[in-house]
C-alpha cells in the first residue's frame, strides 16, 4: 500500500524551512537548493507542491502574515474593550522572539512585495483590515464616545500602525528583546492617552 501524504502538510513544512531560512541569512539564503536540503527532500520535490520560488515567497508571505493577523487576534472573548486593544497592540509589537522572527521575515519581504503586485496586495490588505479594527477597538475602548470613523480615532489608528511598523523594524537592528520595555512602555503611554 502506496504511503499516504499530507500535500497541504508538507507545503507548510516547505513554508517553515523557507522563513527559518529567510530568518538566518535574508532573500539569498532560500535558495530551492537551500529549501530542498533543510526540508530533507529529494531535489526536485518542491516542484510537487510549488511550481517556482516565487510561489514558496509567497506563500511565506502569506503565512507571516496570517499568523501576525492570528496573533493579534488571539485575545479573551471576555476582555473588556480596553484589555481587548491592549492584546491587539501588543500582538503586533515585536515583544517576544517569535515576533521579532516574524518581523525579520516580513522585512525581507517587504523588499520584495514593490516588484511584486500579489504581495503587494497581500500587505495592502493586512494594513487595511488591521486598521479597520483598530479603529473598532480605539472607538470602543476610548472614554471620548469617537465612532470607528471619527477622524480622531483614525490619526490614532495610524499612529499604531507606524509604531509598530517602525519598532518592527528597530527591533531587527538590536539584540533579540533588547528594545522589549520600550515597546511596552509605548504600549502602557498609549492605554493611558486612551482612558484618559
Amino acid at each position: 500500500m502506496p504511503k499516504v501524504i499530507d500535500h497541504d502538510q508538507r507545503r507548510r513544512e516547505i513554508v517553515e524551512v523557507a522563513k527559518k531560512l529567510i530568518a538566518e541569512g535574508g532573500f539569498e539564503a532560500a535558495t530551492m537548493r537551500s529549501i530542498v536540503t533543510a526540508a530533507g527532500f529529494a531535489n526536485g520535490a518542491l516542484k510537487h507542491y510549488f511550481a517556482s520560488k516565487d510561489d514558496i515567497i509567497s506563500a511565506t508571505f502569506e503565512s507571516v502574515l496570517l499568523e501576525t493577523a492570528q496573533h493579534m487576534s488571539e485575545l479573551d472573548p471576555e476582555a473588556s474593550p480596553k484589555e481587548a486593544l491592549r492584546g491587539f497592540v501588543e500582538g503586533a509589537m515585536p515583544l517576544d522572539a517569535h515576533q521579532i522572527t516574524s518581523a525579520r521575515v516580513l522585512l525581507v519581504l517587504w523588499e520584495h512585495s514593490v516588484a511584486n503586485p500579489d504581495l503587494a496586495r497581500q500587505y495592502r490588505d493586512l494594513l487595511t483590515t488591521w486598521r479597520a479594527e483598530l479603529t473598532t477597538r480605539i472607538a470602543a475602548a476610548w472614554d471620548k464616545g469617537e465612532p470607528p470613523d471619527a477622524p480622531a480615532v483614525g490619526v490614532l489608528a495610524d499612529e499604531i500602525i507606524s509604531v509598530t511598523i517602525g519598532a518592527n523594524v528597530a527591533s531587527l537592528m538590536h539584540p533579540v528583546g533588547e528594545l522589549v520595555d520600550r515597546y511596552r512602555a509605548y504600549v502602557e503611554a498609549f492605554m493611558e492617552r486612551i482612558a484618559g
